[in-house]
């Protein structure tokens, strides 16, 4: 979704409160980390990701003290998914699964115990993602 002049806000919200979302960014999103809010009567769920369309008048009011992200920027085109790997170029992606499988990839200092080889027949055909 997002990415190219990527804009992230954190925001805190008491109960009762109102802001509007800006226009300015083609695409947006909400991101409620806690609490509870409604975007135009509608309620959101904590860790739930709420995209709104371009020409939307999004109005957030916080039904209980919230914490929230408003994310916005302008669209990433198109992107390709494979495995865990998502990427706009099919051979970043190609590259990316060589680089895992050559165990070049460094994981998690907290969870690098185990690794997960490749699927021996990934789907080779997906969709674009827009």
């Amino acid at each position: 979704m997002l990415s190219t002049g990527l804009k992230v806000r954190c925001s805190e919200l008491d109960r009762g409160a109102r802001i509007e979302l800006p226009r300015e960014y083609e695409e947006r999103a909400i991101f409620l980390v806690s609490g509870g809010v409604e975007v135009d009567d509608r309620a959101i769920a904590p860790t739930q990701m709420v995209v709104l369309s371009a020409d939307a008048d999004a109005v957030v009011q916080a039904t209980t003290s919230s914490v929230l992200m408003l994310l916005g920027g302008a669209p990433m085109g198109e992107q390709f998914i494979e495995w865990n790997f998502v990427s706009s170029s099919r051979e970043r992606i190609a590259q990316a699964k060589a680089d895992w499988s050559a165990g070049r990839m460094k994981l998690p200092d907290l969870d690098n115990r185990e690794f997960v080889p490749l699927p021996s027949n990934p789907r080779t055909s997906v969709a674009p993602m827009s």
